[in-house]
């Protein structure tokens, strides 16, 4: 049975807000990011959802709190859902990382992982999603690293694109239909 998976990015932070990439550094919401927080809940929790799944990190948590914290649905955080971890650059200026990010495809940030790393750990949490989920929508919380694996798995598109592409934000997020194993999509 195929899984609807509603996918938002975490609300703007203050890194965000300053150019820095936080990688798995927490992070926390600015002023902003907590009315979008809020606005994704009342967007949201009358959407069929069944769970919310977060990442751990304190920006994706606090979305999820601010969002469903008083809904009844509900949140369950996961570490596989985090950011791509910069390893020495967590913390540096987003221009600093762009510049060479298709160096780190494959090959790990020092004292980090690649971005190849950090899609298959998102992917492991997806094929994770049939066990008790298959039938029902889900609403998943992340980072730019959990759309890229959305996209992998769903598209097929190659770590590589997804991480030259641009990203665009989408206030209303991305849906996907998940009816797969991981032999089917993971590629």
């Amino acid at each position: 049975m195929p899984i609807d998976v509603v996918f938002e990015t975490h609300a703007l932070s203050e890194d965000n807000e300053r150019g820095i990439v936080t990688g798995w550094l927490p992070g926390r919401l600015c002023e902003r990011g907590r009315v979008n927080a809020a606005d994704m809940g009342r967007r949201r929790r009358d959407d069929g959802i069944a769970a919310v799944f977060t990442s751990d990190l304190r920006r994706a948590v606090e979305t999820a709190e601010i969002a469903f914290g008083d809904t009844g649905i509900p949140i369950l955080y996961d570490w596989r859902l985090r950011e791509c971890d910069f390893g020495t650059r967590n913390g540096s200026p987003v221009a600093e990382a762009k510049g060479d990010r298709l160096d780190y495809c494959d090959r790990p940030y020092p004292g980090g992982e690649s971005h190849s790393q950090a899609i298959a750990r998102v992917a492991r949490f997806l094929a994770d999603l049939p066990t008790r989920w298959a039938g029902r929508r889900v609403m998943v919380i992340g980072h730019l690293a959990t759309y890229r694996a959305l996209e992998h798995v769903t598209t097929g598109r190659s770590v590589r694109e997804l991480v030259a592409a641009s990203f665009e934000w989408q206030a209303e997020g991305w849906e996907y239909r998940l009816a797969w194993s991981l032999k089917q999509n993971h590629r």
